[in-house]
């Protein structure tokens, strides 16, 4: 069997090395991976893949202007062209219309700003989410949560039903870090105990985009 080409975005602490290895476990025995940075690349590069992932990191999000500055437009393009995009914290934000704009009428906003979050600090938390409909928690850190004219499909949602991970057509997009591994947890002394594999909901969320043409 054939696996999937995906190309991972990584250009620490932004999209971090934490959320690439993290993600790099997760997919690696199921897909043929392969990483790209700030530098051009050539358009043969994105046209071989099947999936562009933009894991999470620290920084603002306007980080994207000089990040992307040689391949923002050749990603637009791959998009446009039937490529699939999935984006994880950071990156689900850049999927906006502020910077990639490869949405539908969907807005990306910071979970901690809706009127009715459970957390208003950007922290580290163990967050409740609903996962396929089954409450599950997950690594959250600043993450975003969506809106529009339920014209996607809903994964998860956070503890107060605001949208934590879609779908819309090939763009796939995780409020949450379901590639976070122990020691993210081990680094915060309230979170040491709390840490729980969430690399097979990565897989599943990256599987069923895969599946949309």
């Amino acid at each position: 069997m054939v696996k999937p080409k995906v190309g991972i975005f990584v250009r620490h602490p932004y999209c971090s090395m934490q959320s690439c290895n993290g993600v790099i476990a997760a997919l690696s025995e199921s897909c043929s991976i392969s990483l790209f940075s700030t530098a051009p690349m050539e358009d043969s590069y994105f046209s071989k893949l099947d999936l562009v992932i933009f894991p999470g990191g620290f920084g603002h999000s306007d980080a994207f202007d000089f990040l992307l500055t040689h391949n923002s437009n050749a990603i637009r393009e791959y998009v446009s062209k039937s490529g699939r995009y999935l984006g994880i914290c950071l990156g689900a934000y850049w999927a906006s219309s502020h910077y990639f704009d490869i949405l539908d009428s969907v807005s990306v906003t910071q979970y901690i700003k809706s009127p009715t979050s459970c957390t208003l600090r950007p922290h580290a938390k163990d967050m409740k989410v609903l996962w396929n409909s089954v409450p599950k928690t997950m690594f959250f850190y600043d993450g975003p949560t969506f809106s529009g004219e339920d014209n996607y499909s809903t994964i998860s949602t956070y503890p107060n039903s605001d949208p934590m991970a879609i779908i819309q057509g090939r763009i796939g997009l995780i409020g949450c870090h379901p590639e976070a591994q122990e020691f993210w947890y081990s680094s915060y002394s309230y979170l040491s105990s709390k840490f729980i594999d969430r690399s097979s909901e990565l897989r599943s969320f990256t599987f069923d985009l895969l599946k949309n043409t």
